[in-house]
């Protein structure tokens, strides 16, 4: 997501053309179902599709638009991941309490290759299921720091800049933990094919 190719919205969007937020939103779409999938727990994908989760926290920011000053692709796309973090903990506590029943169906929760197309090559995009669920086990495996670098630069693409300040490091120490962790998530994916 290149900040050339939002410029166009970000002018509507400062012009208060109501459906810019809409566009921008549509536009970071893919990259924030990627995001809520690998963030998920167990139990939360247990009782609900990451889909449907996308879908509340689209519904929430298109709701606090009047809320919203933009201030650049980066805290924008901060915002969204800020708010599907907070949603993906409400939702988890609402069902901690719920006290749903532990036998209750898996939702179906298919999810295109094309989400983890910039962890593929462009031949694997086109990969079946099971290589995207040996991609999400992989990144799920990683060590909490190198699956939150590798998410927030190689599937929601942001720039070192905006994942040091998230992560609390310097610029350097994200590309040197980025390295480390690309190194063992390809370890991880070689021995999962072998």
């Amino acid at each position: 997501m290149s900040g050339d190719s939002l410029d166009p919205l970000i002018t509507r969007l400062e012009a208060n053309d109501e459906g810019a937020l809409d566009a921008i939103v549509a536009r970071c779409l893919p990259r924030l179902h990627a995001y809520v999938r690998l963030h998920m727990t167990g139990s939360l994908r247990a009782h609900e599709a990451s889909v449907d989760v996308v879908q509340s926290i689209c519904r929430e920011v298109l709701e606090a638009r009047e809320s919203f000053v933009y201030q650049g692709e980066g805290q924008m796309i901060s915002w969204l991941l800020t708010t599907a973090m907070n949603k993906m903990r409400e939702r988890a506590r609402y069902l901690g309490r719920d006290k749903r029943a532990a036998a209750r169906e898996t939702p179906q929760d298919q999810v295109a290759p094309e989400l983890y197309a910039s962890l593929l090559t462009p031949s694997r995009v086109a990969v079946r299921h099971e290589e995207v669920e040996q991609l999400e086990n992989a990144i799920g495996r990683l060590t909490p720091d190198h699956r939150e670098v590798v998410i927030l630069a190689r599937i929601v693409g942001l720039p070192h800049k905006e994942i040091a300040k998230r992560m609390n490091r310097t610029e350097p120490s994200v590309r040197h933990l980025l390295g480390r962790a690309m190194r063992r998530l390809a370890a991880l994916l070689g021995s999962a094919k072998e």
